[in-house]
């Protein structure tokens, strides 16, 4: 007998209904072991998610915010940055994470992302599919203040788009300041 297979949705935050919400907080909890209930009131409406159904149950999960990095004095870049990257744990190792995370370049790639941005303590996961890893000093921008986060130094990676430029992979990489989830 052949096993379902894992099928997409790609969906605003916006479009969300609360029992999909409720089954997101909840996949993220199990995932991270850790209570995901906030992870609403940090995204924006125009936020855009990446679900991964098998049989009818949400079992891998990313979702895509616009924010803007700047690399050096260089201008900003419009940033496809990724969170909440989850899979139920009975079904990691399965390729789910991998598919969701394919979907969700799709989309990006359509858009005018120049870069595409995550931080995660897993980065082998991610540069087996491409990314790669943030090595030069990183920071977060408040305002016009630049805050260092040398804690963040090998777990922030960046992935190139169709729109990136010229990328300095030594020099400074700052990231707009926004709610952090986990």
């Amino acid at each position: 007998m052949m096993e379902p297979a894992l099928i997409p949705q790609v969906i605003h935050t916006r479009d969300l209904d609360a029992a999909t919400r409720e089954e997101i907080v909840r996949l993220c909890t199990e995932a991270f072991h850790s209570d995901a209930s906030f992870l609403f009131h940090h995204l924006p409406e125009d936020s855009l998610h990446v679900l991964g159904f098998l049989g009818g149950e949400l079992v891998s999960h990313a979702v895509r915010t616009t924010r803007w990095a700047q690399i050096g004095r260089g201008p900003l870049l419009k940033t496809a940055y990724i969170d909440a990257v989850a899979t139920l744990e009975r079904y990691q190792g399965q390729g789910f994470g991998s598919k969701v995370m394919g979907w969700i370049a799709e989309e990006i790639s359509s858009e005018d992302y120049q870069i595409c941005a995550l931080e995660t303590d897993r980065p082998g996961f991610y540069t087996r599919l491409g990314w790669e890893v943030w090595p030069g000093p990183l920071g977060g921008r408040r305002d016009r203040a630049v805050i260092p986060t040398p804690e963040a130094q090998g777990h922030v990676l960046i992935l190139r788009t169709p729109y990136s430029p010229r990328i300095d992979l030594n020099n400074w990489m700052t990231i707009e300041e926004q709610g952090r989830f986990w």
